[in-house]
């Protein structure tokens, strides 16, 4: 591979689609998004409820907010019983903790700064030192805004640490009503015909995986996979690569989709001429 121009990059984001495929072609690749995901509201939101119920009489001392679409999602989950306004000032009278710059951008959305910004990468283990750094959690009750599966190593951390937690689901996740760009992804990885592949979240990599399963190329996909520069936009995301069989050639300087695609882009080219010929394990 001699230069950028020639790369063809497949990408898995889902939100923010054109904005990746810009990337991309910015550092001259030729990208294929396929979405891997996509959020889907819980119809049962007792959950939710029962966390405005606690936040409105004084019974949450921290409320975690993890993504910014949870984040919004939960202020429409629980508008029926606690209204924007109220939520607001109820928010104002916690300690609320935000994962990373999503969560932030909602909070301002809310007229709201959060009292704690967890420090790059943004994962658990950041998130806990974080609270740790201001003193003993011993008896303090937690509500964590979860994102669309449950953390066990953060629910486990806190409640180690004498915290009492809540868990706040108000959202799932679920592969994309056009499952057929994913298929497609999944032929192309498997027919080596990709040069880097670009994940932004663990649930794209193990929807990759279900999907590449069910057409059953997966061990096709493994072989793929190891032909091509694999980028992952931080340590959450690249556990679940290493855990599914994928190496990971480039995590950026900073969890962010920019640095993602520039970083790995820029690195594609000399790591590919050494690979071609010897695909390495995960």
């Amino acid at each position: 591979m001699s230069s950028a121009e020639q790369l063809r990059v497949i990408a898995f984001e889902s939100r923010r689609t054109a904005e990746i495929a810009t990337l991309i072609e910015r550092q001259g690749g030729a990208p294929f998004v396929a979405p891997a995901m996509r959020e889907v509201p819980l119809g049962d939101q007792h959950e939710a409820l029962a966390f405005a119920g606690a936040l409105a009489r004084g019974a949450i001392d921290v409320v975690v907010l993890l993504t910014g679409v949870g984040t919004r999602a939960l202020v429409a989950a629980v508008a029926s019983v606690l209204p924007r306004e109220q939520l607001v000032a109820a928010l104002g009278r916690v300690v609320t903790v935000a994962r990373g710059p999503k969560p932030v951008a909602a909070l301002r959305e809310l007229g709201l700064a959060p009292t704690l910004t967890i420090a790059e990468p943004n994962t658990w283990r950041e998130l806990l030192a974080g609270l740790d750094a201001r003193g003993p959690l011993t008896g303090t009750r937690i509500a964590v805004q979860e994102y669309g599966v449950s953390n066990p190593e953060l629910l486990a951390g806190l409640a180690a640490r004498g915290a009492t937690v809540t868990r706040v689901p108000v959202y799932r996740w679920a592969l994309p009503d056009d499952v057929g760009p994913l298929r497609a992804a999944v032929m192309r990885l498997a027919a080596a015909d990709a040069d880097v592949a670009l994940f932004t979240s663990a649930t794209q990599v193990e929807h990759l995986v279900q999907v590449a399963r069910e057409a059953g190329a997966l061990d096709d996909v493994r072989r793929g996979m190891a032909r091509v520069v694999v980028g992952s936009v931080g340590p959450v995301c690249s556990e679940a690569l290493r855990r599914a069989g994928f190496a990971v050639d480039v995590e950026p300087t900073h969890p962010k989709m920019g640095p993602l695609v520039l970083e790995t882009m820029r690195a594609a080219p000399a790591l590919l001429a050494t690979r071609r010929g010897a695909p390495r394990l995960a």
